[in-house]
């Protein structure tokens, strides 16, 4: 069959094996290069990771933390992920394929890597990673949380939780971009109440990472000194509003707030660490459908490539390893223990620039002669491939009009 996107209200509903593949080899050959690289200049990281768990593994900061730790330092992994198995006929979910394109490579390097599908809030997943660490004979001394749904079953209670992207006090609206069309519209968000507030922070706070960790410990499964780190996102204050002021960023600082926590308890027990990384505003699944943010992407891409500082999720996270993870002596925080890899996104003369070009585009008259300054000013062709990259298309030396035979190979 031929396998083309397809895209339901800025969100792609299937993927293509081989171009999922062929992303996850991109990246591990990155890794590679830029190891050698650093160890060739002497810039060599001055410790490694040997066993890392990482939960959320499939996409995105999850899957390129993954191929840091194994093709950057040789690290053994396991990976958790809840993703949707492709058929002989129908498409599984981009994260399926990347998981087995990931396990493929690792196998092929002699890297030990065992992937779980299935529920990481659930206890019984837990227990199942426990077991499968004590037989491949592991202690991790890496935990990363990347993990990113809409909902959550407490394991205690059995009550689902559902969190939402709202403002809090009085309704949002911004305008976004189709990423194929390259039309503007105005998209608004109702105002959250306190019900939604705490659901959201159920499902997206700190609770489950702690008890992650809480249980890891319990079962003798972290290594002494163990790091663990969380990935947030701040941004430009032009989207506090609907993200950082709104729901999702009061789940995000109760993050920060549990890394506090993880932190002070993990040193006792463990001299070990807890951080939460703030990362780079990057094209995903979610982002896609928050109110400016798309539009606010594709002009921070034009910014950063001009001045040579892009980085997607690979590039991020290789950066995060080797230059804040394990650097010699103490990982850099700010002043409120936040790793900041976010650093280039939010570098002054970066945002006063797109903040410049947003006030062109605003300025321009709506409609064909706004979406014509949107295109000069931003990267709209940048920000397009990376959202049909995401899901295996639009990826170099795949030939897109060629039979694929079946959906559940890669």
């Amino acid at each position: 069959m031929i396998v083309k996107p397809m895209i339901r209200s800025n969100i792609c509903i299937n993927a293509h094996p081989l171009g999922c593949a062929k992303e996850v080899e991109n990246q591990i050959a990155y890794v590679r290069e830029k190891t050698s690289a650093r160890k060739s200049s002497g810039k060599a990281p001055a410790a490694a990771p040997k066993a890392v768990l990482v939960l959320g593994c499939s996409t995105g900061y999850g899957l390129a933390s993954r191929i840091s730790a194994t093709f950057g330092y040789g690290a053994a992994t396991i990976g958790v992920s809840f993703e949707k198995e492709g058929s002989e006929t129908k498409s599984g979910t981009p994260g399926w394929y990347n998981n087995k394109a990931f396990d493929r490579a690792s196998a092929a390097a002699g890297i030990p890597s065992a992937t779980l599908n299935g529920d990481a809030f659930s206890d019984p997943l837990r227990a199942e990673v426990i077991a499968l660490a004590k037989k491949m004979n592991l202690k991790f001394d890496l935990v990363v949380y990347s993990l990113a749904s809409p909902v959550r079953t407490d394991p205690d209670t059995g009550v689902l939780y559902k969190s939402v992207l709202k403002p809090f006090g009085k309704p949002y609206s911004g305008q976004t971009v189709d990423p194929m069309s390259g039309k503007l519209s105005v998209m608004s968000a109702e105002p959250a109440n306190d019900e939604e507030a705490a659901n959201t922070v159920k499902v997206m706070g700190g609770e489950d990472w702690e008890r992650w960790i809480r249980q890891l410990t319990q079962a003798n499964v972290l290594a002494t000194g163990c790091k663990t780190v969380a990935y947030s996102y701040i941004g430009p204050a032009l989207s506090h509003a609907i993200y950082r002021d709104g729901t999702i960023g009061g789940a995000k600082k109760h993050l920060e707030k549990t890394a506090l926590i993880l932190d002070s308890d993990m040193k006792k027990t463990l001299s070990g660490e807890a951080y939460v990384s703030v990362n780079k505003g990057l094209v995903t699944r979610s982002s896609a459908v928050i109110p400016i943010i798309p539009l606010y992407l594709s002009i921070l891409f034009k910014v950063m490539k001009e001045k040579g500082s892009h980085e997607g999720c690979v590039e991020q996270m290789e950066r995060l390893f080797a230059e804040r993870l394990y650097v010699a002596g103490s990982v850099p925080v700010d002043g409120d223990h936040l790793i900041r890899i976010d650093d280039w996104e939010l570098d002054p003369a970066v945002q006063a620039e797109v903040d410049a070009r947003m006030a062109k585009i605003a300025a321009a008259p709506e409609g064909a002669d706004r979406e014509a300054t949107l295109a000069k000013l931003g990267d709209l062709d940048g920000y397009r491939h990376d959202f049909l990259a995401a899901n295996g298309f639009d990826v170099a030396g795949i030939d897109y009009e060629a039979d694929v035979a079946r959906m559940d190979a890669i």
